[in-house]
Parts: C-alpha cells; structure tokens; sequence
C-alpha cells in the first residue's frame, strides 16, 4: 500500500507540473482561486425559438437553443433587440464591400477540400458586427482516441470540448493557454481540454474505457464548467465557472461564455462516429460583437435556421457534423452563417496535439519527493515510472539514473529560479 500510495504521488506531482507549465508551475489549487464568478441563472428571451431535436443515444443533438439562436448576456439590452421577422430585409445593413468574384479568390488560401486537414477559420461580417468561427479535427481527435485508448462516448465528450476550446479561444495570443474542465459527478469523470493560440492541443477524460450504456448527459452528470486563461507575462491566470445545465457541454460552454466573459454567442460543437472511428468533428461560434444591429443579428438568425435545414433531422449526425460529412468545409459554413452579410476572413489555423510532459518533469518530480520515500519506491519496483495522463507516454528511470539526479541536487526544485539554475549546469556536464 505504501509503494502505491508513492507511485501516486509521483504521477500526481507529473500531471501537476504538465499542467502549470503555462503558469510558471503554480499548484493546480491557485488554478480555482478567488476570482472565480458567482452563479447567474440566464433568462430565456421571448423570441426564442422553440426548435428542439430530442435524441435517445449519447451522441445525439437535444436542443437547438443557444447553437441556433444567440445567448444573451444579462443586462445587455442591445443584445436582446432583434426581429426575426421573415420579411425584415437586412441588404441595407448588412452589404459586403467585396465583389463575388474578389471574395472568391480572398478565400482561396483557406478551402480545405473535403476537410482532409483540421483547420480553425475565422471571419467577420462585412459591418464588422459579427465575428464567426468554424473548427473542424476530426484527425486531432482520432489521434486522441488512439493515445488515450478510448470508447466514443468518452471522445465524443472529449471532441467537443477541445472543439469549444479552440473556438472559444480563438484570436488570443500564441502564448496564451486556454484550459476548459467539465468536472461532472458522472461515470465519465469529467474532461479536461487545454489549448493554446497557437492552435496546439491536449486533454483526458476521467474514464477513456465508458461504454455506451449512458447518454452524454448522463456520462458528464451534474457539476461544473470551469476555464482558466493564462498567459507566461501575467502575474496569476483569470478564471471562471458556471454550472453544469445540459451535460452536453457545447451549450453548457454557451452558457459561460454569456454569462462569466459576457459574450453574446450562439455555439454548437459535435461529432459523428462509424464505430471507433471519428468520421467527422466540427462546430461554430458566432460572437456579437460591439456595434452590432439588431436588423444583421435577426438576419444571422435566420441563416442560422437555414444551416439547421441543411443539416437535416438525423440524429445519427448532430449539428453540424451531418454538413461536414457531405464535404462542407469551415469555409463553406462559416458562408452559409454570413450569406448576406458579407464575409471578410480573419485567420485561419490548423490544429494539432502538443503535450508539455518531458524527462525534465519526472527529474523535478523526483527533486520534490523526500529521497527516503524515493529510495523505498526503488527497493519495491527497482525503477521510477510515471506516465502522462495528455499523450500516455511512460517515463521510467533506473537506480543509477535516480542516484545521478540526486548527486546533482542543488537548491529548491520548487523554485523555478533554482531549478533552471540546476538544469542548466545539467545540460552543460
């Protein structure tokens, strides 16, 4: 029991440091600190739509509010004046300064033929009122199945929550690191995605082996959506959190993105399987932004509706998965969501998993230990082994190796300062 219990800690000290790597090693406790938002319960306008998609399996769409209309921030008036009218005309407010011709070549370098790469593609209206983001990673996600030898259920719920996280996080410097957890008392065990803006991802669930006897509602359970950003310059990260509503994490984001960093958005995120396989994996964000009409807000409503009609009711293939497997690409939703409006690309980029663990955060684990329980973890097992919960690679050091480790110890492992001291004078002998 004891070897176990030291094996444990030396795991936990790994996934600690794997995880800090962005806020200078701080423990995971500062991570959920005081400046975490109070609960607000969002208010559901009266023009709402009343769509609905309700499906029995775990990877089936359930409800269209909040992916299909927009979540609306409290207190915010202006986000919550818009006609849906069907004959609202929007060509007066919403007419794009490119030609059709101009804006097909503007769009050359980002089209992704039949989604073979994972791509991120950002874009505005041509008033500048809304902001649109289409992610798609259907090969993130299978490399992701194979790392973490997972079930669907487990990496349907793990693809749409990196897929929230790169949308979300989209257009934030390359440093910067955005962490989403949904941390649900269900058989799952929660989920944990972490990105950076330079596109690279990583993430676990509690339970990669969960069969497909739960729904995603049911695997995920009741808790929280929490979400730290953080950045190597600031002095501690930002962080936020809100309850677990509808457990199929997309509008549970939804709901935090309105209600802890007011953004005003309509978000859907979803995959589609053909057994293990991940066939497709994609979704949208769209973000009011300042400024924004209440006349291109009731028209994005509508092209919303008219995205949902193209997609069609199979449940097999939730919102937008259905339109990607037909061969739409990020580009080509993301000119459904603005017809009319006029669309002016951004950026795009292409996602791909990066894990931070390295022999480097095992010898630190190591430093941080007392070297008598050390010394009783090789006197039982004859080696040090730690493996990474992101990308399952497995660290082993033998006696000799721990022994060189400690002949080198110098100041506090716990100090960066110390330890890049200590690392320095290692790579030079």
């Amino acid at each position: 029991m004891n070897f176990v219990r030291l094996k444990f800690f030396v795991q936990l000290i790994m996934a600690t440091l794997t995880l800090s790597t962005c806020t200078k090693c701080r423990p995971l406790a500062s991570l959920v600190g005081s400046h975490t938002h109070a609960f607000q319960l969002p208010s559901l306008p009266s023009s709402a739509s009343s769509l609905w998609r309700r499906g029995k399996r775990w990877r089936h769409s359930s409800a269209a509010y909040g992916r299909t209309t927009f979540r609306h921030v409290r207190g915010d008036i202006e986000s919550w004046r818009m006609t849906s009218s069907s004959d609202a005309e929007s060509s007066s407010t919403a007419s794009s300064s490119l030609s059709s011709d101009a804006l097909t070549k503007n769009l050359e370098p980002y089209r992704n033929k039949n989604n073979l790469d994972d791509q991120v593609f950002s874009a505005m209206s041509a008033d500048g009122g809304l902001k649109v983001t289409v992610a798609t990673m259907r090969n993130l996600l299978n490399e992701m199945m194979i790392q973490h030898t997972m079930n669907p259920l487990p990496g349907d719920a793990l693809g749409r929550a990196t897929l929230c996280a790169l949308m979300a996080s989209n257009g934030m410097q390359e440093e910067q690191m955005f962490q989403l957890s949904m941390k649900g008392d269900g058989p799952l065990r929660g989920c944990l995605a972490i990105v950076t803006g330079k596109g690279e991802a990583r993430g676990y669930v509690g339970n990669p082996s969960l069969g497909n006897d739960f729904t995603l509602k049911e695997a995920i359970g009741g808790g929280t959506v929490q979400v730290v950003t953080n950045h190597p310059d600031w002095p501690r990260p930002y962080n936020g959190i809100t309850a677990i509503r509808h457990g199929d994490i997309d509008r549970d984001v939804g709901i935090y993105l309105a209600e802890s960093e007011q953004r005003c958005c309509a978000l859907a995120a979803a995959t589609a399987w053909k057994g293990i396989l991940c066939t497709a994996a994609g979704g949208y964000l769209v973000e009011r932004l300042p400024d924004c009409s209440p006349d291109t807000m009731a028209h994005m409503e509508r092209n919303l509706a008219k995205l949902v009609e193209m997609n069609g009711d199979d449940e097999e293939s939730p919102l937008p998965t259905n339109l990607m497997l037909e061969g739409k690409t990020p580009v080509d939703i993301a000119s459904i969501l603005l017809d009319g409006m006029g669309m002016e690309p951004l950026d795009q980029l292409q996602p791909k998993p990066k894990c931070e663990c390295s022999e480097e955060k095992l010898l630190r684990s190591l430093r941080l230990l007392p070297r008598e329980e050390v010394d009783t973890i090789l006197k039982e097992e004859g080696k040090v082994e730690a493996r990474c919960q992101f990308c399952g690679t497995v660290y082993r050091m033998g006696p000799e190796e721990v022994e060189k480790v400690f002949c080198k110890a110098q100041g506090d492992a716990s100090k960066d300062e110390d330890w890049e001291k200590e690392m320095k004078e290692r790579g030079g002998n």
